[in-house]
């Protein structure tokens, strides 16, 4: 009798030990995803601001000398804003849907899960 209540003690023991690695294994995944996603959001982030920066000073050259060649500085913002809106229809008409799945699928690639059956029986 005394064989079988340490028998059931040991394997209560060992499920609750599986228990919390497995709680633990489960933390760890999230950090892991988590730091991973910050990680790729902030160097996107710089790269995004850094071109920003690049384009903001390349159209502000570009209203400027267009300006001086029209004879008046508001012509030349003008037509780059211009310009600006005929590629945003163009954009919006032609490229809304291709644009919109290359979004979801890099999303959706981005965070995929990676269980497999092997880590789901370990």
């Amino acid at each position: 009798m005394e064989d079988t209540s340490n028998t059931l003690e040991s394997l209560l023991e060992q499920a609750a030990q599986y228990g919390l690695t497995s709680y633990e294994l489960v933390k760890l995944k999230a950090l892991d995803k988590t730091t991973d996603s910050a990680a790729s959001f902030l160097s996107h982030t710089v790269v995004v601001a850094i071109l920003g920066s690049i384009i903001l000073f390349l159209n502000l050259g570009a209203a400027l000398w267009l300006g001086e060649m029209f004879g008046k500085i508001y012509l030349g913002f003008l037509s780059v804003a211009a310009f600006y809106v005929i590629v945003a229809f163009v954009a919006h008409v032609i490229l809304q849907k291709w644009i919109k799945n290359k979004f979801y699928n890099y999303i959706i690639k981005g965070y995929k899960l990676e269980t497999t059956v092997e880590d789901l029986t370990e």
